[in-house]
């Protein structure tokens, strides 16, 4: 996991390293009225770029533990109504 310069903070920033394709999963948890700006262009990067965004620290959580869970391991989709039938 890296961490990058928020856009009003320098170079290169959020928005470049989208732009470059360095990221594949975002997680921004935007906290006051500073972030405003960065929360609103950051969101807006990703879903043009098709990025998933997590907002939220429990989210982000819950993530990084099934990414570790899952591993390497090639993902098997799976159909609820086989994992719940009623």
């Amino acid at each position: 996991m890296d961490f990058v310069y928020k856009v009003n903070e320098g170079r290169p920033n959020i928005v470049d390293r989208h732009k470059n394709g360095e990221i594949h999963l975002l997680i921004n948890t935007p906290l006051g009225r500073e972030s405003y700006y960065d929360e609103r262009i950051v969101g807006e990067t990703a879903y043009r770029l098709g990025l998933p965004l997590i907002t939220t620290l429990s989210a982000a959580e819950a993530a990084i533990g099934a990414i570790e869970a899952i591993g390497n391991r090639p993902l098997q989709p799976v159909r609820l109504q086989d994992l719940y039938p009623h």
